[in-house]
């Protein structure tokens, strides 16, 4: 298997490997990157659940895309242009969340009032708190108030709010704080440090 370093800030299309060779090793990869994602995975309240991504999370889920969808080469760019402004670029942390309900009309009722939500979510450790900026890529709330089930955010930080965040067993709360789901979590201290490395 390819050896991928963790802070790249940008796929290429080097990076990429033929679809054979990432077919021949997709077992290892699936394998390798469900414990990455483990230590970069935050449930907040009942349906939402935090994927911080990083360079190996997004190099992973193009190739996945790749396989699953067979466009070949003219695929590529499309690929690399969704997924790489998820790459963190060394003063942030990027994540998708994804409201996951699995009865039909629950998740209908439930979107419906969470209109916004990709503006609400925030970070607070060490005195300081730090709004998520959404994707800019799209508007993933409808002009009715619907909410989209997956969220694209970025927690920009300051020099001073990456040495806070730095500290070990600082408590870093992630939460949400829409009047329709209003929840926060605690970082388990492995992922504070995982997502540590995130930063130059």
């Amino acid at each position: 298997m390819t050896t991928l370093a963790a802070n790249k800030r940008r796929i290429e299309r080097s990076d990429i490997l033929p679809l054979e060779q990432y077919a021949q090793t997709r077992a290892d990869w699936r394998r390798t990157m469900t414990v990455v994602k483990r230590r970069r995975r935050v449930e907040v309240g009942p349906v939402v659940t935090f994927y911080f991504e990083n360079f190996r999370t997004m190099w992973h889920q193009v190739h996945e895309m790749l396989f699953i969808e067979k466009g070949g080469e003219a695929q590529i760019p499309d690929e690399l242009a969704a997924y790489n402004p998820l790459v963190p670029q060394g003063d942030e942390l990027t994540c998708t969340f994804m409201i996951e309900i699995d009865d039909p009309e629950r998740r209908k009722h439930m979107l419906g009032r969470m209109g916004g939500i990709e503006e609400m979510a925030f970070l607070r450790f060490g005195g300081h708190e730090i709004v998520g900026a959404p994707e800019a890529d799209q508007d993933r709330t409808t002009t009715e108030g619907k909410a989209s089930s997956v969220q694209f955010v970025h927690f920009r930080f300051t020099p001073v709010q990456i040495a806070a965040f730095r500290i070990p067993a600082t408590e870093v709360v992630l939460g949400l704080s829409h009047p329709n789901y209003s929840h926060m979590a605690v970082l388990p201290e492995e992922v504070r440090a995982e997502l540590a490395g995130d930063f130059d």
